[in-house]
């Protein structure tokens, strides 16, 4: 079966894809939509989901071989049942006619950014005060979100809202799939130290979101919103961003660095960096067990150590590569010390990204190890008698 299904991916690719140029076979450029139908119709973006939702219903060791054909050619659109986080979401939560409305849409190109931090509720998530009031078949949304990736080009947000101010800070919640491109939806770009303005603050006033785009079920979002940041800390857990971005793997790059400043004759650089890929290979073998985990259950606290570890591993690298270059990392004209700086920024931000290190931890002590519970004085009392400063 394996052998076969390899040959059949290939024999597809060969066909469609022009990896010399990098786009569909008879094209003039490369066009995303169109690419991305091609693919979803074939089945291969999404080949562990069924066939009625666009998959072929395979084994995660099947999709490896369909994604790993992809990759060996350099074509695009493999891997979207693990890393798009909306589609995946109202694939696993979303109603039938949810997933009969939006899923193909979503699969075939729009950008889905998330909605949940606010300015008052970003490790203590549940805190959210963006509301949304029913309003015959459509909410109306008035709030606030913060560090939002991607929001400038985004069509659809994953939208995380108060509904039941009554209820105790975890119930009450909605979770939407929210269309950003509407009035009322006011996009911010955040500039950051590495010269970016991928995160942003997205101001909402009145704008809509139709009933039917709840994800999960209304006033219970608390819990529709834990499966979706599982996968969201188990893509990170897993290094995919950079590998997404096509570049290349950091410990390689580390290599690289201490060869061409002649470091490896040191015997603790050698440690460390040996040390490095010990990290990251164990970090491997952990999500391989949050997979598994999350294929049976849903979700997996295991995406918790995953995350955690990969934001340590990265600040390790950048220190690494501080070590490296030594005094010299501070002459920012050269591309070495950039790089450097720019991969340490990078790691510190990531510390934040799906949750902080300090949230992490707190899950992997509770769900994990299974010790008691941190006390929460306002986890049982109505949201709208709680005070906030």
């Amino acid at each position: 079966m394996s052998t076969d299904l390899k040959q059949e991916v290939e024999t597809w690719l060969a066909a469609h894809w022009d990896s010399e140029n990098g786009r569909a076979v008879g094209s003039s450029d490369y066009d995303q939509k169109s690419w991305l139908t091609k693919v979803v119709d074939a089945g291969y973006a999404v080949p562990s989901w069924p066939e009625k939702w666009y998959g072929r219903g395979v084994s995660p060791k099947e999709a490896r071989i369909i994604e790993k054909a992809f990759q060996a050619r350099g074509a695009k659109g493999w891997g979207r049942d693990r890393f798009h986080l909306g589609a995946i979401s109202i694939f696993k939560l979303g109603s039938e006619a949810l997933k009969t409305e939006l899923l193909y849409e979503l699969l075939t190109g729009p950008i889905c950014c998330l909605l949940y931090s606010e300015p008052g509720a970003g490790s203590d998530l549940a805190g959210i005060r963006t509301r949304a009031v029913k309003d015959g078949d459509d909410f109306i949304i008035n709030g606030q979100k913060v560090w939002t990736s991607n929001a400038v080009e985004a069509e659809y947000g994953m939208l995380l809202t108060r509904t039941d101010i009554e209820a105790p800070k975890h119930q009450g919640i909605t979770f939407f799939i929210f269309p950003m491109k509407q009035d009322g939806v006011d996009v911010r770009p955040i500039n950051q130290i590495t010269g970016e303005d991928e995160f942003n603050e997205v101001f909402i006033e009145d704008a809509r979101v139709p009933e039917r785009f709840i994800i999960g079920t209304l006033n219970q979002g608390w819990k529709s919103f834990q499966t979706a940041i599982a996968s969201e800390r188990l893509i990170m857990g897993d290094g995919i961003t950079s590998r997404l971005r096509g570049a290349a793997g950091k410990v390689p790059t580390l290599l690289a660095l201490a060869h061409k400043h002649d470091k490896l004759k040191d015997p603790v650089m050698r440690q460390e960096i040996a040390q490095a890929i010990a990290y990251r290979q164990l970090n491997t073998l952990n999500m391989m067990r949050a997979k598994e985990e999350m294929m049976k259950n849903g979700a997996s606290s295991l995406a918790s150590l995953g995350k955690l570890a990969m934001s340590r591993i990265q600040h390790g690298e950048a220190r690494l590569s501080a070590k490296i270059l030594g005094p010299q990392i501070l002459l920012t004209e050269t591309e070495d010390a950039r790089n450097a700086n720019f991969d340490a920024a990078k790691a510190y931000m990531n510390s934040i990204g799906g949750g902080t290190d300090q949230i992490q931890k707190n899950i992997i002590a509770e769900r994990v190890l299974g010790l008691p519970k941190s006390t929460d004085v306002s986890r049982n009392i109505p949201f709208k008698d709680i005070k906030s400063g």
